[in-house]
């Protein structure tokens, strides 16, 4: 008589498939972000920027914790959400933003690609995950890869930008890490809507504060950048990405940022009308080969 399919492996692969397909949905989110907010500092100063994204996602949030009644986090989640608000809320909205002032945001792909490393390295310092030293030799073969690539595209370098996108990453990695940490007793989507709504009075008393002297001077594809970087960017990202994060392991599907650069580009080719090279196709299956490699390795 053939022996039942052991439970307990079951539902740990449908974890990790579920967070693969979790975090993948947040990483193509989450790949316009940068040209959403090149195109939204065209007419909005990056202080306004972020107080407004952030308010806006704000009240969302507030709004889905009151309709679905979620219990409030106990006092000692409190320091957690406030390093999540710090990294994602603000920290990097406002970093990416000055820096897309000074660079492209073709150029800020080279960066974007550590932020596996800095999600891993954090993930690893704040919960407690200890991947095998193989995983630590392909995620930084991937980072190496995503920025031989950007660099070989001809850009050009600010320090100011760069050391402001090198901030930003280091920022974003700890938001992500903790809040997958947070993620398993809170939930997904309930982290990211904890942190923006504990974040609301200062984000809103900075929005006033920055307020544009004439609205209607803004052109309407900042307004466009500004929309999507606060309702997908700073909210609907976040609940798939958190998830997926919690379910699969924060050094396993944090593996999944390589790839947002190359959907980045993917977009501007089919938005922009941009050309996609041989070596954009090279460089995006390398990359994938070193996400699975990875992934093997992760625990």
């Amino acid at each position: 008589m053939t022996q039942p399919a052991n439970p307990a492996i079951g539902q740990q692969f449908d974890n990790r498939l579920a967070g693969l397909v979790n975090g993948m949905v947040g990483v193509i989110i989450f790949s316009g972000s940068l040209p959403a907010t090149r195109l939204a500092v065209t007419g909005f100063d990056p202080f306004f920027l972020t107080m407004a994204r952030g308010t806006i996602a704000g009240i969302l949030g507030m709004i889905l914790l009151l309709a679905f009644k979620e219990r409030r986090p106990s006092v000692a989640d409190l320091v957690s959400l406030g390093v999540i608000a710090l990294g994602v809320v603000v920290g990097f909205p406002l970093l990416t933003a000055i820096a897309l002032q000074h660079v492209t945001s073709a150029h800020s792909i080279v960066f974007i690609g550590l932020l596996p490393l800095a999600t891993a390295i954090f993930g690893v310092m704040r919960g407690g995950e200890q991947p095998k030293p193989v995983f630590w030799v392909f995620s930084a073969l991937g980072s190496v890869m995503v920025g031989g690539f950007a660099l070989s595209q001809g850009l050009t370098a600010s320090p100011l930008g760069d050391g402001l996108m090198l901030a930003a990453v280091i920022a974003c990695g700890l938001g992500y890490a903790e809040g997958a940490r947070l993620s398993k007793r809170l939930g997904g989507w309930q982290v990211i809507c904890w942190a923006l709504t504990l974040s609301l009075p200062v984000m809103a008393a900075g929005m006033m504060l920055t307020w544009p002297q004439n609205l209607a001077e803004i052109p309407a594809p900042a307004w466009a950048g500004l929309i999507y970087v606060s309702l997908f960017s700073m909210l609907i990202g976040f609940i798939f990405w958190y998830r997926g994060l919690a379910q699969g392991g924060t050094a396993s599907v944090g593996q999944l940022q390589l790839l947002q650069p190359f959907f980045g580009l993917a977009l501007a080719a089919t938005l922009l009308g941009e050309t996609v090279t041989p070596l954009m196709l090279v460089a995006t299956i390398g990359v994938i080969g070193c996400v699975a490699a990875a992934r093997r390795f992760a625990r």
